[in-house]
């Protein structure tokens, strides 16, 4: 609804919408009401409440919630399919021990986090986590020392990669929100999810694992290892890794030799290259290649479908709730919350990337979910960063840096990946506390105090 004018100032619209945030919180934390319902209920009344008309105000709902979902679906179940694949044939493991032995035993914690940032790209978190960790317990075994030495290094890749690459699904809605380009936001999130991973995650623990001596958990694993029957080899695992990421790298490339007028525009090779160069296009390529390459000798095509098909179920939470905050983002940028939110940032000088970390970090210490936190900051933001003068591309995708550093640091109890890593290490609530959201602290803060600096050099 685009001639929409606000009914209310900008000081009853800015009330409203904390109000709609606490009750969204209020309804998640107390009532224990899922995140999905949550939002669709608290953006149909804030859509009342702000003045929308009734007649618009379902049309106003969908398209947000449409608009969010025509992006962002199709990037993680595809995304995830592709995770699967790798999870289910051994890829992981196929990895893991050629890294180990290239690295020697004594740096199994670098090997074990560098191959876990490399599966980080088209895994999500807990589905990495819960593969590696057989994997991390057996290097522990054999190795010795703290569990902590392998785990941390390992979980930390992971949920880097998860907050900061495309295709999951947090910088990828945040990237559509705010308009950053999504080839370019793939990049800058490599770039400083590597230095982030290796300060807050790899040094981090090192330093735990010699502080905290924690056993490795011998009620998880039977003893440890992990097999799989005919396991791809290391050059098949490695083309499935890198393939989307060569498909989009090259799109970004032509696309900016053509604005700089080095190719022409309408020649037909840089049109192909543009075009399956874009993320869906190259992850639908990585997809189909994957259940090739993967499946051959392994897996008859009734099994291929059931494994990318069984994929889709875990995710379907994810995207149905990445769905209802771009339907709230809708609502605040109808409304005109968005514009007075942005109005305000403008008032008090903030810069626009320190507001996106900090109410994304506000989001995500009340309710948990980075996921829900990334989605609501984005929407919050979204307005302020359009209005906005001498932004670049680069300024855009740093922004969705600092939005999903601020949703990654300080989870405790009411996040699951604090109970997942506490469960699975065996850590009472205070060591989890002392580790687990330690690290993710580090990663938020270190991940946004990079992508501010480079934000003022750039």
């Amino acid at each position: 609804m685009e001639n929409f004018e606000p009914v209310y100032g900008t000081g009853p619209l800015l009330g409203i919408a904390a109000g709609a945030i606490a009750l969204l919180l209020f309804l998640i934390i107390r009532f224990k009401l899922h995140a999905f319902i949550a939002l669709v209920l608290v953006s149909l009344l804030t859509a009342l409440a702000t003045g929308i008309p009734v007649s618009e105000v379902v049309p106003t709902l969908l398209g947000g919630f449409g608009t969010t979902l025509a992006s962002v679906a199709l990037l993680v179940g595809l995304g995830v399919m592709i995770g699967r694949m790798l999870e289910v044939t051994g890829g992981a493991a196929v990895l893991a021990g050629v890294l180990i032995k290239a690295f020697g035993e004594k740096r199994a914690p670098m090997a074990l986090g560098v191959a876990s940032l490399l599966f980080g790209f088209p895994i999500f978190f807990d589905v990495g986590l819960i593969v590696m960790l057989p994997i991390v317990f057996s290097v522990a075994r054999r190795v010795g020392g703290s569990v902590l030495l392998y785990a941390l290094p390992t979980a930390g890749a992971f949920a880097v990669m998860h907050a900061f690459v495309p295709p999951h699904p947090g910088p990828v809605t945040a990237a559509v929100e705010i308009g950053a380009d999504m080839g370019l936001t793939l990049l800058v999130g490599l770039v400083l999810a590597v230095p982030t991973w290796y300060l807050a995650s790899y040094l981090f623990g090192l330093w735990a694992g010699r502080k905290w001596e924690l056993p490795v958990p011998e009620d998880i694993m039977s003893d440890g290892t992990v097999t799989h029957e005919n396991p791809p080899g290391l050059a098949t695992v490695l083309s499935v890794l890198l393939l989307p990421m060569l498909l989009i790298f090259t799109n970004t490339g032509v696309t900016t030799l053509v604005a700089t007028g080095v190719f022409a525009e309408n020649a037909l090779w840089t049109q192909a290259a543009q075009l399956i160069g874009q993320t869906p296009v190259a992850l639908l390529i990585t997809v189909i290649y994957a259940m090739l390459v993967l499946s051959r000798g392994r897996f008859t095509r009734q099994r291929v479908e059931e494994i990318v098909g069984g994929a889709l179920g875990p995710v379907c939470a994810i995207i149905l709730i990445t769905g209802a905050g771009g339907m709230f983002g809708g609502v605040l940028h109808t409304s005109g919350i968005g514009a007075a939110l942005a109005h305000t940032l403008e008032s008090t000088g903030l810069p626009v990337i320190v507001a996106a970390f900090v109410i994304a970090l506000a989001l995500r210490v009340a309710q948990g979910s980075a996921t829900v936190a990334i989605t609501t900051a984005a929407g919050l933001i979204a307005p302020a960063v359009q209005a906005s003068t001498g932004l670049s591309s680069v300024d855009l995708a740093l922004i969705v840096i600092a939005i999903a550093s601020g949703a990654t640091a300080l989870s405790h109890v009411n996040d699951s990946g604090f109970w997942l890593v506490g469960r699975f290490l065996g850590m009472d609530v205070k060591t989890t506390l002392k580790t687990w959201t330690v690290m993710e602290t580090l990663i938020g803060f270190i991940g946004f105090g990079l992508a501010f600096g480079l934000s003022l050099v750039l």
